[in-house]
């Protein structure tokens, strides 16, 4: 099982910045991942939080649920949380970060990612379809 976790904001996906995030919403999001899961022989599951510590708490619990990889949208959270750094590198299970837009093409503070350091690659500026690569690479590479 591959968890899909995404941070603060994304619950607001095809209404919130639609220039910057795209139109697709977060069901749309969530139904690509498991379409792709599908196509791959793995069960996805995907989760969604406006809170730091929930996030945290699903990344600790990931392997007692079987996960064997994790996509991971810090949303807000990757320019910010030392807490959420430290969770993904205090775990065994592959994290790959995911971010729709191209951070690296934004604001100065978008720039820096606390979260990238500690995970085993990143994906961004590809909209939903990054989220499709973390999950193959997730699945065919580790």
């Amino acid at each position: 099982m591959i968890l899909v976790l995404n941070g603060p904001n994304l619950n607001l996906l095809g209404r919130r910045e639609p220039d910057v995030y795209g139109r697709a919403t977060l069901a749309d999001l969530e139904a690509a991942c498991v379409e792709t899961g599908r196509d791959l022989g793995v069960d996805v599951v995907c989760r969604q939080s406006n809170h730091e510590g929930q996030l945290i708490d699903w990344l600790h619990g990931a392997a007692d649920e079987g996960a064997t990889g994790i996509v991971l949208n810090p949303g807000g959270y990757t320019h910010t949380s030392v807490a959420l750094r430290d969770a993904i590198a205090g775990i065994d299970t592959p994290v790959v970060e995911v971010h729709l837009s191209n951070v690296h093409a934004r604001e100065g503070f978008r720039r820096r990612s606390l979260t990238a350091g500690v995970c085993v690659g990143s994906v961004a500026g590809l909209g939903v379809a990054g989220y499709g690569l973390a999950l193959r690479y997730l699945l065919q590479e580790l």
